[in-house]
């Protein structure tokens, strides 16, 4: 690199940013995702299922930010566990579908209000305006990427967080 071209610092590079922000966050929640055995992919890939009645593989990743051979990995484990169920489309044997067993929508539920107070407590730290703003700008961020399928903006999801720490506010 010449001596001419200068970059931002290390420490405030845009993904070096985004990446501590969300280890500070996750910092939160994995003392009560490790009480249950577990990771954050693990959980990442319990609630997306918990929201459809089933998903494709291929679709699964993208939602859940996860490569291919990561969820080679991950999804036995889980299946084995009892928690996701792994089968074939119905109309391409090709295709692998998803879906969340009875004993994983179990521990969404057993997980979840903890999950929601752990939410309502970083809104009560950051700020309900602050936070807001947060899931704003990283709504504004993610849209960088390109049009996707139609699917709920961080602002949108946060919603429901930020309406349940109103209430438990008042």
């Amino acid at each position: 690199m010449s001596s001419s071209t200068r970059m931002r610092p290390f420490e405030r590079s845009l993904p070096m940013q985004l990446m501590l922000a969300r280890e500070a966050v996750m910092q939160r929640f994995r003392p009560h995702l490790n009480a249950h055995g577990l990771t954050d992919q693990q959980w990442r890939i319990i609630r997306a299922l918990n929201e459809v009645d089933e998903i494709e593989i291929v679709e699964l990743g993208k939602n859940c930010c996860l490569h291919a051979a990561s969820l080679s990995r991950i999804l036995p484990k889980l299946e084995d566990g009892g928690l996701v169920s792994r089968r074939s489309h119905k109309n391409d044997q090709r295709r692998v579908v998803v879906s969340l067993a009875a004993k994983g929508r179990r521990l969404f539920e057993t997980l979840a209000p903890q999950s929601e107070a752990i939410y309502g407590a970083l809104a009560r730290e950051i700020g309900l305006q602050k936070l807001e703003q947060i899931y704003s700008l990283l709504d504004d961020v993610i849209a960088m990427a390109g049009p996707k399928k139609e699917r709920r903006t961080a602002a949108a999801q946060a919603n429901v967080a930020v309406k349940r720490a109103r209430s438990t506010k008042s």
